[in-house]
């Protein structure tokens, strides 16, 4: 099977001496050995996250976290309001309606940045709402949301906390979690911390810390106090995935000589100059408030055609459009250890791919060039 070249946003890229590592011999870990990679990536979680918080590790998709959000803070009929603003907002709705609480939601148009005053509106008439979830970057439009303005809202509301799934955000959209007061930022491995799908991670904050104890819905694997304590040890309740924790501790040592800040500029960068490129060739960005994590560009041919044949006959993944958007909108990201090089590259097969489905109103080359200008500008 020929190798793929993924510009999709999640999984990403995993450089090559992540690679290496999850390609060693396997070690027990109920070992001081792996209790001292625990303990680093426990501190490079921190950083990335911005927080002094407890980041907890689970081994699974960023999914299982985003459940843990809701089953450790929360009692059945609880009411709390979800920002749905896309395909990962409506996940907040589904799980927070599997576990019997009461969602209000505030539906946002698909790719339209969030208005706060409908966040202080619903607060005010559901004065006993528990939580708020929200979604930093929004996979399925490519939009960011301005969390920082969203936790300050919240905050207003001392009983209530703030739910964020960073899953595709955490690494290139800027997050800052205490500074801004974000009570629990879920986050997955497969994106912008450069492993593959496996592990999740939540952080919680004191305020949040304290509802563990009033919480009556159920969980067992997902249970913050028992991971809490484990953590405290630099330890897991439940068998880790020990290849993975050790990947990560690489990848968050490249995160951290590069320093979060240069990835926030660097992404930011990029994915302007991305927008730029396939505006020189005629296809604009679908989102009013893009993510420097991915862009989704609308399109007037079937962008699922495209998809195939990008696949099938370059070896070039990218993401088709989700829900409505589907088949109208296509999607490249930019996060984790994806480069200049790589997206020059990808711009290179997608303007050959929309020669060979018809979209040919362009100059060949156009989108390299205005990319490189952008980048370098």
């Amino acid at each position: 099977m020929k190798e793929q070249f993924l510009l999709t946003p999640g999984p990403s890229p995993v450089p090559e001496d992540v690679r290496l590592v999850l390609g060693k011999s396997m070690i027990h870990h109920r070992t001081d050995e792996f209790q001292a990679v625990l303990k680093d990536v426990h501190q490079g979680l921190k950083y990335v996250y911005k927080t002094e918080n407890p980041v907890l590790v689970f081994a699974s998709s960023g999914t299982g976290a985003m459940e843990a959000g809701i089953a450790n803070f929360f009692s059945p009929q609880d009411t709390v309001i979800v920002i749905e603003a896309g395909k990962f907002g409506e996940r907040w709705v589904e799980i927070a309606q599997a576990y019997q609480l009461k969602v209000v939601t505030i539906k946002v148009e698909w790719g339209q940045p969030f208005n706060k005053e409908a966040l202080k509106k619903a607060l005010k008439e559901n004065p006993a709402a528990k939580g708020v979830f929200a979604t930093l970057c929004e996979t399925s439009t490519a939009t960011v949301y301005n969390i920082e303005e969203i936790a300050g809202v919240v905050k207003e509301n001392a009983d209530c906390i703030l739910v964020v799934d960073a899953i595709s955000g955490l690494g290139q959209d800027i997050l800052k979690t205490d500074a801004w007061g974000v009570d629990v930022v879920i986050s997955g491995s497969q994106k912008g911390l450069m492993l593959p799908p496996g592990l999740s991670f939540i952080s919680v904050s004191p305020k949040a810390m304290l509802l563990l104890s009033t919480a009556k819905l159920p969980r067992y694997y997902f249970d913050i106090k028992k991971a809490h304590a484990a953590y405290a040890k630099d330890d897991t309740p439940y068998t880790p995935a020990v290849s993975l924790v050790r990947g990560l501790q690489v990848s968050l040592e490249m995160i951290k000589q590069q320093t979060i800040e240069k990835r926030w500029e660097l992404y930011g960068k990029m994915a302007q100059a991305l927008r730029e490129a396939f505006k020189a060739i005629g296809l604009e960005s679908f989102s009013k408030s893009p993510s420097r994590s991915v862009t989704a560009l609308q399109c007037n041919f079937d962008s699922g055609l495209l998809l195939k044949k990008l696949r099938k006959e370059k070896s070039l993944s990218i993401a088709e459009g989700q829900g409505h958007l589907k088949g109208k909108i296509f999607r490249v990201a930019h996060m984790g250890c994806i480069s200049e090089q790589d997206i020059v590259k990808g711009l290179s097969l997608i303007e050959a791919g929309l020669r060979e489905v018809g979209y040919k109103d362009f100059k060949v080359g156009e989108s390299l060039k205005r990319f490189q200008e952008v980048f370098h500008g």
